[in-house]
């Protein structure tokens, strides 16, 4: 039997459906919203979009098998009592999760085994009743359940077996449940968009027929590789490449055919994951970054990403994961507001993993500590968003040589630069971590460029390196590898093979061990010798430099002759992040922003319009080793130098709005910062 007709208004209507959840008849209520009795409110409050949206909060539980009343405990109140405590901009909740079935019972795909009610309809009323917007958690490539249901649609392997979890775009997932499902979601339920998961992470190479055939006619290549170190490994792996963007460009595409307003994002495409151009029509850029070591992984992410031309956010988990351990597992409020701090100084929006239960209720104990950390972000909501970084120092993150190294399609493998990312922001530089695709063409904004540990670069990208350092720009090579490709400029002669053993680093009488892939180096008259090598189980071995600098045209180049940033990750060692520090500040004297007084705070110089804005974190504490953070020790007096043309009128510390005392001389403003709790700003007007 159809529903009934009635006049009642929208407010009416959401009344009497708030009514019946006080009176404790939840399951009439969700009875009512499918079947249309209650709507969508067509006076709701307008939603952000993503792009203007700043905070928000990831539910998900991955629905399987043993999900028999879904929507169960999922309550009108329950969302309110959510939104009333965090006020975000959005929520983005599980509809669909890697093994496949649907959290919500779906028409046009592979619902979970039994529902209450029809919970997605709840958070859709809910959301849109108070102006919030609703995204869905989807997983994409990654869907067991249709894999099950039809072999035909998975990848197949180099062993000729079925692969139990990824979906091949030479089937028919994509057309036949993948953007019918998303349309679904946008039309039906009229959600706002979706977070699509298991993507370009979950993609593997492709070893069906179709997939093979496919290759063939792309490449002319008949012998197929099926391992690294094959012959043509390098091209099957980027004709895979660019089967998973073909098929990212297309179910966009189609989906906003029928539903234009749909946001989608796929999850670490076109970030440090897929470090690449943008090459979609999505709305956004996301990920969800490591629950461990969380500080530093949000450190490269963010850096990458906050220059790829979306709006863009980061996930942080809200709590940890520690395999064979046990103790809690919970983020508390101040270990997620450093991490928010890494995220929101850059630039970007910020969300926290949250997790539902395997009814898709929430964990409600878990709200307060994220309304903590929503009033913690907010306070600098109008900071931080949206700001963009003052060019100071670039670090490569190469596109040509990551494919090269890696024997994965979309694999992440910061170690080339990950640790000379940390050193540089431990000596207080602000730092962008970017592509060549962010730097050709606008080279000279940056004082330094800094090539880490890639032994590989497309010949044109090198050449506009040179002609950078020849014009007056100042380069600098991490490693042997890096060196190689520019011996001609360095004028060095690299005696022998790169050697991975144990040497002594000595910086004016400052000795340590670093266990690093070095090569020796003959110098030419022209360069000078920065610090010295031998080896470190042999002191009457004879010494090499550890780094040259030469004048290139009128800038200048500089390399070290080791390997820096696998053993600075694992040692961090005082002695080797001042050695990087003063070869940096040998080429680089004069920053924008120097501070002192402290090595655990990360700067990161940024502008809003014409406004310079210094934001100050606070990375003090065990992070790295830590699961979970009580308390983060307070840093300071800090002080302060900004290089700038003209005096100040007045400097400001926010949020507080303290108004800082200064002196401006000789085109440099000195202050004190106090203390540095976790993030603060400094304000220049």
């Amino acid at each position: 039997m159809s529903a009934p007709k009635t006049s009642f208004s929208p407010t009416t209507r959401n009344s009497l459906i708030r009514a019946l959840c006080r009176a404790a008849l939840p399951g009439l209520a969700t009875t009512l919203l499918l079947t249309g009795f209650v709507a969508v409110a067509d006076s709701a409050p307008k939603r952000l979009s993503r792009a203007d949206s700043f905070l928000g909060i990831h539910f998900d539980f991955h629905a399987g098998k043993d999900c028999t009343e879904v929507g169960k405990n999922t309550t009108p109140e329950m969302i309110q009592s959510i939104i009333d405590q965090v006020h975000p901009d959005y929520l983005q909740i599980d509809c669909k999760g890697h093994p496949g079935l649907s959290s919500y019972p779906t028409k046009v795909g592979n619902p979970a085994p039994g529902f209450v009610g029809d919970p997605l309809r709840v958070w859709r009323e809910v959301t849109a009743r108070n102006g919030v917007s609703l995204y869905m958690h989807y997983s994409g490539v990654w869907d067991s359940e249709a894999i099950a249901l039809h072999p035909s649609w998975a990848v197949v392997n180099a062993d000729g077996k079925i692969n139990p979890n990824a979906t091949s775009r030479f089937g028919p997932y994509a057309e036949l449940l993948l953007i019918p499902q998303l349309r679904e979601l946008a039309g039906v339920y009229e959600v706002d968009g979706a977070w699509v998961d298991g993507e370009c992470w979950a993609s593997v190479p492709d070893y069906s027929t179709a997939a093979l055939k496919a290759f063939q006619e792309a490449t002319g290549i008949t012998d197929v590789p099926k391992r690294p170190g094959d012959p043509h490994w390098r091209e099957f792996l980027d004709f895979n490449r660019d089967v998973f963007r073909q098929y990212l460009r297309h179910y966009v595409r189609e989906v906003k055919k029928t539903n234009p307003k749909f946001q989608l994002c796929s999850n670490w495409a076109f970030t440090d994951h897929m470090p690449e151009p943008v090459s979609a029509p999505v709305d956004f850029l996301s990920g969800d970054y490591s629950p461990q070591d969380s500080v530093n992984s949000a450190r490269i992410s963010a850096r990458y990403i906050a220059r790829q031309g979306r709006h863009w956010d980061l996930m942080a988990w809200g709590f940890t994961t520690q395999p064979g351990q046990g103790g809690r597992s919970i983020k508390t409020a101040v270990q997620l507001e450093r991490e928010a701090a890494m995220v929101i100084a850059l630039g970007g929006g910020f969300q926290v993993y949250l997790g539902q239960k395997r009814d898709g209720s929430v964990h409600s104990d878990r709200i307060p500590v994220m309304a903590e950390v929503a009033k913690f972000c907010r306070e600098r909501q109008k900071l931080c968003h949206h700001a963009v970084q003052v060019p100071q120092v670039a670090l490569l993150y190469s596109t040509a040589a990551h494919y090269r190294r890696i024997n994965g399609l979309f694999s992440r493998d910061p170690s080339p630069l990950q640790g000379t990312l940390e050193a540089l922001l431990e000596s207080q530089q602000s730092v962008e971590v970017l592509g060549e695709h962010n730097l050709t063409g606008r080279m000279n904004e940056y004082p330094l460029i800094v090539v880490p540990e890639w032994d590989y670069l497309e010949p044109k990208f090198r050449r506009e390196l040179v002609a950078y350092a020849e014009k007056g720009g100042n380069l600098l090579l991490i490693g042997p590898g890096p060196a190689g490709l520019f011996r001609d400029e360095l004028g060095v002669k690299l005696e022998g093979s790169m050697e991975r053993k144990p040497l002594t680093l000595d910086r004016d009488q400052r000795l340590c061990t670093v266990k690093a892939a070095s090569q020796s180096a003959t110098l030419p008259a022209s360069a000078t010798a920065f610090g010295s090598l031998r080896r470190a189980a042999d002191t009457n071995s004879l010494a090499f430099p550890a780094a040259s600098v030469a004048r290139l045209g009128k800038g200048q180049i500089a390399a070290t002759y080791f390997n820096f940033s696998q053993n600075y990750m694992e040692t961090h060692d005082e002695v080797a992040r001042r050695f990087l520090q003063d070869l940096v500040k040998s080429m680089f004297p004069a920053p924008m922003v120097e501070i002192t007084g402290s090595g655990s705070v990360d700067v990161t110089v940024n502008r809003v319009g014409k406004q310079l804005r210094v934001n100050l974190v606070n990375t003090g504490g065990p992070h790295r080793t830590e699961p979970i953070i009580d308390t983060i020790p307070e840093i300071g007096p800090l002080n302060v130098n900004i290089r700038q043309k003209s005096k100040p009128s007045r400097i400001r510390l926010e949020p507080a709005g303290q108004n800082l005392t200064f002196d401006y001389q000789a085109g440099v403003v000195r202050l004190t910062v106090p203390k540095l709790a976790i993030h603060e700003v400094l304000v220049v007007d």
